[in-house]
C-alpha cells in the first residue's frame, strides 16, 4: 500500500469542526492554542461556537481549516505513531497546500497560520465584493474542454478562466462577474449545469494578482524547509520538495489553476498511490479521489474514531 495524505480547502468549514478532537486529545488542544497564540485571536472559540458567517469569512476559514488538518496530523503522530513520513506524498486543495506543508514540517504551524490569515485578507482586498464571481460547472458532459470553451466565451467581456479542475463532471470557473455570467450561459448551451458559488472573491484567476503580490512579499521572509513527504503541487500536478520551488509555486497558486484531477491521476498512475487519507474537516477530497481513481481507497479522517480506525488499519 502506498499512502497519500490529502488536505481540504475552503468550503469544508463548519461550526463545531475540531471540537471532538480537542475534547479527546491534548495534542489537538495544543494545535488550536498555538494557532490562537500566533494570530492573537480566539479562532478556536469561533470554530466551536460560530457564528457561521464569521467562520466563513476567508481570513478566518483558511487558518481554521488548516488548524483542524494539523490537529488531525499531530494526533495521528503523537497518539497513534502515524507520522506524515508514513506517506509517499502529500497534497492539498488550494489553501490545503499550506496545511500539507505544515503537516510535513516544511513551514512552522505559527507561520502557516499567519500566512493563511494574510492570504485570506489579501484575497478579499484584491477584488471589491460583487465585482468577481465563481461558478461550478457540473454534469456528465462537463470536462476541462467544455469549461475552457465556456470561459473563452466569458473572456469576450472580461477576465474569465478555469480555476479548479476538480474531477470529471466538476470544474470551476472564476473571473469578473459579467464574464462569469456569460460563461454560465455558454456552459448551459454546451450541456453543463452551472451553479454560481457563494464566495467573497474570484479565487485562482488573474484578478487575484494583487493578492499574489502580497503573498510574494510575505513568503520571501518565511522559513521553508524540505517537507518530510513531497508535495504534489496544485499548479503543476507534480511533486516538489525544493524550498525555493515551493515558495514560487505558492505565489503562482494564488492566480493559477488548481489541477486537482491531474494531481490525483499523477499520484495513482505515476506515484503508485493506492490509498488516500483526507486529514481535516469534511470529506470533499475523499469523494473527488474516488471519482478520479475508483480503484483507490479514500478515507476521511474527521473524528477520534476515524483516526483510531485508520491507525489500526495500517
Amino acid at each position: 500500500m502506498s499512502l497519500a495524505f490529502l488536505f481540504p480547502g475552503q468550503g469544508s468549514q463548519a461550526v463545531g469542526m475540531g471540537v471532538d478532537l480537542a475534547e479527546t486529545f491534548s495534542a489537538a488542544r495544543e494545535v488550536f492554542q498555538e494557532v490562537d497564540d500566533a494570530l492573537g485571536q480566539k479562532l478556536f472559540a469561533l470554530m466551536r461556537d460560530g457564528p457561521e458567517a464569521d467562520l466563513t469569512l476567508t481570513e478566518n476559514a483558511q487558518p481554521a481549516l488548516m488548524a483542524v488538518s494539523l490537529a488531525v496530523s499531530r494526533v495521528l503522530e503523537k497518539e497513534f505513531g502515524v507520522g506524515v513520513d508514513r506517506a509517499a506524498f502529500v497534497a492539498g486543495h488550494s489553501l490545503g497546500e499550506y496545511s500539507a506543508l505544515a503537516a510535513a514540517g516544511a513551514i512552522s504551524l505559527a507561520d502557516t497560520a499567519r500566512l493563511l490569515k494574510l492570504r485570506g485578507q489579501a484575497m478579499q482586498r484584491a477584488v471589491p465584493v460583487g465585482e468577481g464571481a465563481m461558478a461550478s460547472l457540473i454534469g456528465p458532459k462537463t470536462d476541462v474542454a467544455l469549461a475552457e470553451a465556456a470561459a473563452a466565451a466569458g473572456a469576450a467581456v472580461g477576465i474569465c478562466v478555469v480555476a479548479n479542475d476538480n474531477n470529471q463532471g466538476n470544474v470551476v470557473i472564476s473571473g469578473a462577474k459579467a464574464a462569469v455570467d456569460r460563461a454560465i450561459e455558454k456552459a448551459k448551451e454546451l450541456g453543463a449545469r452551472a451553479i454560481p458559488l457563494n464566495v467573497s472573491a474570484p479565487f485562482h484567476c488573474p484578478l487575484m494578482q494583487p493578492a499574489a503580490d502580497e503573498m510574494a512579499v510575505a513568503l520571501a521572509s518565511a522559513t521553508i524547509i524540505s517537507p518530510r513527504a513531497p508535495l504534489v503541487a496544485n499548479v503543476t500536478a507534480r511533486p516538489v520538495h525544493d524550498p525555493e520551488e515551493i515558495r514560487r509555486l505558492l505565489i503562482e497558486q494564488v492566480t493559477g489553476r488548481v489541477r486537482w484531477r491531474e494531481s490525483v491521476t499523477w499520484l495513482v498512475e505515476t506515484g503508485g498511490v493506492t490509498r488516500f487519507a483526507e486529514a481535516g474537516a469534511g470529506k470533499v477530497l475523499s469523494g473527488m479521489a474516488k471519482r478520479i481513481a475508483p480503484d483507490a481507497e479514500a478515507t476521511p479522517l474527521n473524528s477520534p474514531a476515524d483516526l483510531e480506525a485508520f491507525a489500526k488499519s495500517l
